[in-house]
């Protein structure tokens, strides 16, 4: 046999020899480690930590959240009816004016003297009238004659009441109790009928303005009692419904409200955004849950119960529901746990802990 054969030979006879010395150790060690490898546990098998709840009768208060904003209850730009050089202002800016007070004025001057022209005549008129009616009534006068004095008395009264209502468009007094702006003009400019003098706003009360969506339209009433909240303060602030649009708005399909604050001391001001919650319905005396301890599972409700360390699941049936809790009117009893959390993951039978209990709003932690 040639040398290197008998290398090959040899080498293939120690190969096969370890493998005989060492293959029972090889095989007891794999056996081993298939044997210690863990089990992994059945869905039912494993324990989940869950929050729970202890159901009692309560209120399933249904609120309904928006947007709304504070306006002035009147607004209006104050102009003069004539126009002139303004001759004096007697408004403060940003002062409170009451209904007919005299704020600005223009020149009436000429007018003045064309009412003392008229007045002046007026006594001899009257005593024409007074002369002529004497002599009427003796026949010493025609009706005509009495009738022409009598007309130009009442021409120069008509006059005089001419003159009278051009001096009052001489005068911007307030058509209301309210707030006056900046003042827009000085003292000698001249004023026309398109000048802006100031603004006027009243305050108190306000008016807060809201859309509600078509699902609420139909409860929104005047009436209806609202809370609403204004950024960067803690208050809580109640207005009344007193007008809702006649329609939906075609493109939004919202109906727009307003409601009524009286706004006492003029403490809030005009334009702020206000954060609204109204109560659209209350049921008492009934079982609530969190709207997320339910599931929808093959066009049955369910949720879980705590029972003997383990979830059951039970069939329910649900009733009225916010964007926070359901109303549970078949399914469930009073004094029943149910699980909150987790629910996602819970199966029948499976084995749980509970973390948090809730009790008649008492929070319990397992320590």
């Amino acid at each position: 046999m040639k040398k290197p054969l008998r290398i090959v030979v040899i080498c293939l006879i120690v190969v096969v020899a370890i493998g005989i010395i060492f293959f029972p150790k090889i095989k007891a060690l794999f056996v081993k480690d298939k044997d210690e490898a863990p089990v992994m546990a059945s869905p039912q098998q494993q324990t989940l930590s869950v929050n729970a709840q202890v159901i009692n009768y309560s209120t399933l208060t249904d609120i309904f959240r928006t947007k709304g904003l504070l306006i002035p209850d009147e607004d209006v730009e104050l102009t003069f009816e004539t126009s002139g050089k303004i001759v004096k202002i007697y408004f403060n800016e940003g002062a409170e004016v009451t209904k007919g007070e005299l704020l600005a004025k223009v020149n009436d001057e000429t007018l003045q003297a064309e009412l003392t022209k008229l007045e002046a005549q007026l006594p001899l008129a009257e005593e024409k009238v007074y002369r002529q009616k004497a002599l009427f009534e003796k026949d010493a006068v025609s009706q005509e004659s009495y009738e022409m004095v009598a007309t130009e008395l009442e021409k120069l009264k008509a006059d005089i009441d001419l003159i009278k209502a051009r001096i009052n468009q001489t005068e911007l007094r307030a058509p209301f109790d309210g707030v006056v702006g900046l003042r827009q003009v000085s003292e000698g400019a001249y004023a026309s009928p398109t000048t802006v003098v100031t603004n006027l706003t009243k305050i108190k009360p306000l008016k807060l303005e809201f859309s509600v969506n078509e699902k609420q339209a139909s409860d929104i009433r005047p009436g209806k009692m609202l809370n609403f909240t204004i950024e960067n303060d803690l208050s809580v602030y109640q207005a009344r419904v007193y007008a809702v649009e006649s329609k939906l708005d075609e493109k939004t399909l919202s109906l727009k409200a307003r409601a009524l604050y009286d706004n006492p001391g003029g403490k809030l001001q005009p334009g702020r955004s206000a954060t609204i919650e109204i109560t659209m319905d209350e049921i008492h005396n009934t079982l609530v849950i969190p709207a997320a301890a339910t599931l929808a599972e093959m066009g049955q409700s369910i949720a879980y119960i705590y029972k003997d360390g383990k979830a059951r699941q039970v069939k329910v049936k649900r009733g009225a529901r916010t964007s926070a809790d359901v109303q549970i009117v078949e399914g469930l009893h009073v004094g029943d746990t149910v699980l909150v959390t987790g629910v996602m993951q819970l199966r029948d039978g499976m084995p749980v802990t509970i973390n948090r209990l809730e009790i008649d709003d008492v929070i319990e932690t397992d320590k």
